[in-house]
């Protein structure tokens, strides 16, 4: 994944609303009527929302007539999820030595 793909997958999760499509597709494919239903919001509204998500490359949208069905494309998330494992190891390491070197400030403190 390239910084600009990155960079969409990140602004497209960056809306509450389009985080919440996602967890909804993440269960099962969805139409946007489906979609929009819980947010209260018209279906050009929707549709804006899952431009985005699609854009990214988050979602599929497959026409039969005139329903639009979305489906989840997980491998995007995937690859996302990769790259901010690399920081939480990198973290995680930092706390770790952080932790040792406060437990030997307090065993010398005794």
């Amino acid at each position: 994944m390239n910084d600009e793909q990155l960079d969409q997958v990140f602004h497209a999760l960056s809306d509450p609303t389009r985080r919440g499509m996602i967890r909804m597709l993440a269960q099962e494919e969805r139409t946007v009527t489906e979609l929009a239903a819980p947010f209260d919001m018209s279906l050009a509204a929707a549709s804006k929302h899952i431009k985005v998500l699609e854009q990214a490359g988050l979602l599929q949208r497959t026409v039969h007539g005139r329903t639009h069905t979305c489906k989840l494309d997980s491998s995007v998330l995937a690859r996302a999820t990769r790259y901010l494992q690399f920081y939480e190891r990198f973290w995680s390491a930092q706390f770790d030595t952080l932790e040792m070197e406060l437990n030997k400030a307090k065993n010398e403190e005794h």
